[in-house]
């Protein structure tokens, strides 16, 4: 049965151009003969359990992830249990009220010391622009600070004006659009974490944190922003989130969505990350998200940057691995694989442009005389 299967891996993988034990950056090399039987059994779970626990590695995890993915190899690990996993998604809804803080626990409370580490000085946890002539040979900082020049010039943003931000994270948004813009914010996120951090770094700011699910927020505002938090909405509550941001925004507003995107519709996400990273999160498509807002918004404007984020992760990783001998004094060496394959994994997924990067902008009535386009 061992052989067999590792001769069945050695062909799966010859498809993408991967040897077992080669000798190229993005080959593998196999320490435990288990990985083969993991894989089939358990899909791509399998494979990342199996990476976790050591029993292969990579010099070139990346760009392994790119040549997989671009040859639809993980269609070929599917299985039963992948599809009860899709199966339960499909029919529970997985991101309903009781389970809304789930992720915000498990992901974003893990500590402020690996996010402060790894995402820089903005802190931002979401794509930067380095399709932007500003980010041409700058720094990560520069295009996370250029994405949100960018996303205050396509809501047209005043002095003076109210912005909700919907899924804050740690505020770095909300501190630009006040600090550039004269803007008056509000954020919304479900992670105590997050919003005890802002507070304590913004409190000279006019920002105000709310720790709630965006089913419970009231009040109107000139403007909405949900950067990189339309991924835990789930396809059950898509039109509820999209009827909420409806009736919160002001007449003559823009909603402005920044989502990662699916190439094809689904309800679930994939095991591992599902398992480890992002608890209840799903992708969605364009399909998903234009009938979503069917009737209630027009649409003004499709942005699609998703390569960008391939340089982004790249970058993220840069700075986990550099800040890694002061971050394993509280993780564990179990912890730094299971990061790295997430973050090597995303990487290598928008390289190969199995995943994109969306930016929609949304008005109530359209734009009279039309919407002018921000690149």
């Amino acid at each position: 049965m061992a052989n067999r299967l590792e001769e069945k891996t050695r062909r799966t993988l010859a498809l993408a151009g991967v040897t077992i034990d080669g000798s190229a950056p993005h080959d593998i090399k196999v320490h435990n003969k288990a990985l083969y039987r993991r894989a089939w059994g358990q899909g791509t779970l399998g494979v990342a359990e199996s990476y976790m626990d050591g029993d292969w590695d990579s010099e070139d995890l990346s760009e392994f992830f790119n040549r997989v993915m671009r040859a639809h190899l993980d269609k070929k690990l599917r299985n039963l249990s992948t599809l009860w996993y899709y199966i339960r998604a499909r029919f529970a809804n997985l991101q309903n009220k009781s389970r809304a803080f789930e992720v915000g626990e498990e992901h974003y409370d893990l500590g402020n010391d690996l996010f402060e580490a790894m995402l820089g000085k903005t802190l931002a946890y979401t794509c930067g622009y380095w399709s932007s002539p500003a980010g041409e040979a700058k720094s990560l900082d520069e295009v996370q600070e250029a994405k949100f020049d960018l996303i205050c010039r396509k809501i047209g943003l005043k002095p003076g004006q109210t912005i909700l931000d919907v899924g804050c994270g740690w505020g770095s948004f909300l501190k630009f659009a006040a600090e550039k813009y004269g803007a008056t914010g509000t954020g919304i996120t479900v992670s105590k974490e997050q919003a005890a951090l802002v507070r304590e770094r913004f409190k000279h700011l006019p920002i105000d944190i709310r720790v709630e699910d965006y089913r419970d927020t009231t009040g109107t505002f000139d403007h909405i922003v949900s950067i990189g938090m339309f991924e835990h909405v789930g396809p059950h509550n898509y039109r509820v989130y999209m009827q909420k941001m409806h009736s919160l925004l002001k007449d003559g507003g823009f909603f402005l969505l920044h989502t990662i995107g699916n190439n094809f519709s689904t309800y679930t996400t994939e095991a591992f990350l599902g398992k480890y990273i992002f608890p209840n999160g799903v992708i969605p498509s364009a399909a998903q998200i234009g009938k979503s807002f069917d009737d209630l918004f027009v649409l003004e404007d499709w942005h699609n940057f998703g390569p960008d984020y391939d340089k982004t992760v790249m970058a993220w990783f840069d700075n986990f691995n550099r800040a890694w001998p002061q971050l394993k004094q509280k993780y564990s060496a179990r912890f730094y694989r299971m990061w790295k394959f997430y973050l090597m994994s995303c990487a290598g997924l928008f390289r190969a442009r199995q995943t994109q990067l969306w930016q929609i902008v949304l008005s109530k009535e359209g734009v009279p005389g039309g919407y002018t386009s921000m690149r």
